[in-house]
């Protein structure tokens, strides 16, 4: 089993996290948030309930709680190094907020039963690049039956490589993929609607959705 699904050891940590401060996802999680939710506001859509999947520092999911202050939130990631930084975030301010923390990768979630729990938005940042080939082709219909709308970001390969060439940083953990892999493989189950954010097909088609602009849909 890989460390994505047994959870990255500190070697991981003291590599891909040396400057958290300018990292996606940490340096900007408030323009994240802020843009999630824009955009569903922009299309009156209503989000009550969150997943945050491989949460890492917790600095994007703070966010997210921030800006959506959800009924109910949820947040996985298998690293215990990720749930002692959760824990100095300090959650307690969200008390109002019905918040689990589960040590578990995307995989265990998706393996697991969870009954007929649906969730209106789940945020996935920088995390599928770790999750083997056929680990990830059997989470993606489970995450669009569980989930309406995906945050999500991922690096192809020709990011991963800028990444080596311009800032001199090579994810050895991260698998390289195509942007056609990437759409081939998520968008049978997913449509994508926006920059980053994915409507479940397993829900909504084009005859049903809430959202407009359905000329941008593929």
């Amino acid at each position: 089993m890989n460390e994505a699904a047994t959870g990255f050891g500190e070697e991981y940590w003291a590599s891909n996290y040396a400057t958290p401060q300018f990292m996606d996802g940490i340096a900007n999680a408030r323009e994240h948030a802020r843009y999630l939710k824009c955009y569903f506001e922009v299309e009156q859509v209503e989000i009550k309930t969150l997943v945050s999947m491989g949460f890492g520092l917790g600095v994007q999911f703070r966010e997210m709680l921030n800006v959506f202050s959800p009924d109910s939130a949820i947040g996985i990631d298998p690293s215990p190094f990720a749930h002692e930084s959760i824990g100095n975030l300090q959650l307690d301010p969200y008390d109002r907020i019905d918040i689990a923390l589960r040590q578990q990768s995307i995989q265990s979630w998706c393996s697991a039963p969870d009954g007929d729990e649906t969730w209106d938005l789940g945020v996935c940042m920088s995390v599928f690049q770790y999750l083997p080939d056929e680990e990830l082709r059997a989470c993606i219909p489970v995450l669009a039956s569980r989930l309406q709308f995906l945050y999500l970001t991922v690096p192809t390969d020709i990011e991963l490589r800028r990444q080596e060439e311009q800032c001199n940083f090579h994810d050895e953990w991260a698998i390289p993929r195509s942007r056609d892999w990437y759409q081939e493989t998520i968008g049978s189950d997913f449509t994508f609607i926006s920059s980053r954010v994915l409507e479940s097909k397993h829900y909504f088609d084009e005859t049903d959705t809430e959202l407009t602009d359905l000329l941008f849909r593929f």
